[in-house]
């Protein structure tokens, strides 16, 4: 089974990060996508994050609908700052007959070269990328972004582990959500209906 790896601190889950990930579920040779909530990305300010396990109930409650789309907690259970190259080592251990795959926008495509391990994440696993504003960046850039300390072989295979996908441009930001609960806006439309009764029934965001 082919696995997407949807990673984001989902905090919260929008009706964007769905759009996404179904459009890959549908229109990609992937089986299923997993969102994997990241407890702490090392890029981001943790104390701006929502409690773990209520950014994981909101992902189960804007997926339960989408057979395709699976909630993870794998993140988790490693050791934190996590790294994307742990978790997929962690999870080939857990899951030796699948296949992972990652999901990213482009903007993230054009900052991978300064990821921890790259070159053993090009090495090894596929990449499906999905287009954002004012970052369109092709597969030829990437490779002449740290061509110089990328094994040859993994260059020549780029055209095949590099995926661009034809999603629909998405943009929507949790901190904008956020910061309008925050205000007192109406940001229904842009949440899953359950999600928005979860956020509003625990009072998240508003102070």
């Amino acid at each position: 089974m082919k696995i997407g790896l949807y990673f984001g601190t989902f905090n919260p889950i929008h009706v964007g990060h769905l759009i996404i990930a179904n459009h890959m579920a549908e229109h990609s040779d992937l089986d299923q996508i997993w969102m994997v909530v990241t407890p702490h990305n090392p890029l981001k300010k943790k104390n701006t994050l929502l409690d773990d396990y209520h950014r994981l109930q909101m992902v189960h409650l804007a997926t339960e609908d989408f057979p395709k789309i699976k909630p993870s907690d794998i993140e988790f259970k490693l050791s934190q700052p996590n790294y994307t190259v742990n978790t997929l080592v962690h999870l080939e251990e857990k899951y030796p007959k699948y296949e992972f795959s990652l999901i990213m926008g482009e903007d993230n495509l054009k900052s991978l070269h300064k990821w921890k391990n790259y070159e053993a994440i090009l090495a090894h696993h596929e990449i499906y990328v999905y287009p954002r504003l004012d970052a369109k960046v092709s597969v030829e850039e990437v490779i002449a972004k740290d061509a110089e300390n990328l094994d040859s072989k993994i260059t020549q295979n780029f055209g095949t582990k590099i995926h661009m996908i034809d999603a629909p441009v998405v943009e929507i930001s949790s901190t904008f959500i956020r910061d309008n609960i925050k205000k007192g806006k109406n940001v229904q439309p842009l949440l899953p209906a359950k999600v928005w009764e979860y956020i509003d029934h625990n009072n998240f965001y508003k102070k």
